[in-house]
């Protein structure tokens, strides 16, 4: 599916988005307080691309003809925490040079009502670590409620604090 916003396109990841992808992901102040590591060559942004980026309902985020940042869901299994039948886990990165622009509400905005219209999904959770400011608002933005607070591990096994949000389905 490709998705329109008034200043993005949301639409699935190519392989021909590697040395973009790698460009914004190798940036040590965008992949860690997301949960992974910074990319470290064009090759292993095309392998993230052929697996992370190619599950169901991932998109790479879309301005002007330039993948800068990539926005999605998982479902269960493959959700960093089991959150109940029904639910899924938003996630959302942007480049750097594109933060304060509203891009991660913006890109995430469109895909809450597909999950809730299109997905039959009714509740969707996200998560940010402690700290991280700009992703508390977004999702405040977006009108997820505080769920709880908990512990996650990251890739190099360090454990971190994070905050998990809410969005119900309103009927």
């Amino acid at each position: 599916m490709i998705f329109k916003t008034k200043n993005l396109i949301l639409r699935p990841w190519r392989k021909s988005d590697a040395k973009c992808l790698y460009h914004f992901a190798k940036n040590p102040n965008v992949g860690p307080i997301a949960g992974w590591p910074p990319h470290e060559s064009i090759e292993d942004s095309l392998n993230i691309i052929k697996t992370v980026f190619s599950k169901k309902e991932t998109y790479a985020v879309v301005k002007d003809d330039i993948p800068i940042g990539c926005v999605g869901f998982l479902f269960h299994p493959g959700t960093n925490h089991w959150w109940g039948e029904g639910a899924c886990e938003l996630g959302y990165w942007i480049g750097e040079e594109h933060w304060g622009n509203g891009y991660a509400a913006e890109a995430s905005e469109v895909l809450i009502s597909h999950a809730f219209n299109d997905l039959n999904v009714s509740q969707i959770y996200a998560t940010y670590k402690v700290g991280n400011a700009q992703s508390m608002r977004v999702l405040e933005k977006l009108g997820f409620k505080y769920y709880s607070d908990m512990v996650n591990e990251n890739y190099n096994h360090e454990y971190f604090r994070e905050v998990a949000m809410k969005l119900e389905k309103k009927d």
